[in-house]
């Protein structure tokens, strides 16, 4: 056995070890090309996703790994109908409300609202083959994050390419990390962000408090997971 094919076979055994990706009823497909590794197939999701980027990534003597795993969507949507929900969406969100907003229609920037001030950030969005790719520019971390859960909690989304950046510079912090994924949890109607508390450590969400039933802690996990700079959640909810 060569090394590249020892080491493909490591990678896939980390990810048949991590009970999560379920690998068995979404195979992945793992395969070098160049000096990288590929990882592509449809995955359950956005953890299974994260889980095997992360485990591929970790695997000894893996240097690049190029990401090809789509997440099966909640609902066929058009890649029209995408564009427009997140429209939608990034118009109706108050934390969003002095951005300026430019999805892609057929090749150019639609300005569907204009930023309220040159420091506000404008977003823009194109979406091809239910992955949204997003770029422009917004004043915060937090403003990244959420924007990128947004264009997850579109139904027909599959993957989300979050290429916006932060002006001014802003260094990251368990903090910042925390106070997004509150943020999210607030903007869930499934959720009382009231009733739970988050502790991030180095990428490690921690979410604490009392939910309604372990379907709405299922919600606020997934939640979690959407938001940029998450690597691992650990559900301590209780139910009421």
């Amino acid at each position: 056995m060569t090394g590249t094919e020892e080491l493909g076979r490591n990678i896939r055994a980390a990810l048949e070890r991590e009970t999560r990706i379920n690998l068995h009823r979404y195979p992945i497909r793992v395969e070098r090309v160049g000096g990288s590794w590929v990882l592509e197939g449809e995955v359950e999701s956005v953890s299974a996703k994260k889980l095997a980027l992360r485990l591929a990534g970790s695997t000894p003597a893996v240097t690049s790994i190029v990401d090809r795993l789509r997440v099966v969507p909640k609902s066929a949507m058009t890649d029209a109908e995408i564009r427009d929900h997140f429209r939608d969406a990034l118009q109706r969100q108050p934390a969003l409300e002095q951005c300026g907003i430019e999805p892609e229609v057929k090749g150019h920037w639609e300005s569907v609202r204009q930023p309220a001030t040159e420091d506000a950030g404008i977003v823009r969005a194109g979406v091809v083959d239910g992955r949204i790719t997003l770029s422009g520019r917004v004043p915060s971390l937090t403003h990244q994050r959420l924007v990128g859960v947004l264009a997850w909690w579109v139904p027909g989304t599959r993957d989300v390419v979050n290429g916006l950046t932060v002006v001014p510079h802003q260094e990251d912090s368990n903090g910042d990390l925390a106070d997004a994924v509150q943020l999210v949890l607030s903007n869930d109607p499934l959720v009382d962000a009231s009733t739970t508390r988050v502790r991030c450590r180095n990428g490690i969400v921690i979410l604490e408090g009392v939910v309604r039933d372990r379907y709405v802690a299922g919600i606020a996990v997934a939640d979690a997971w959407y938001v940029l700079g998450v690597e691992e959640v650990v559900d301590r909810l209780v139910t009421a």
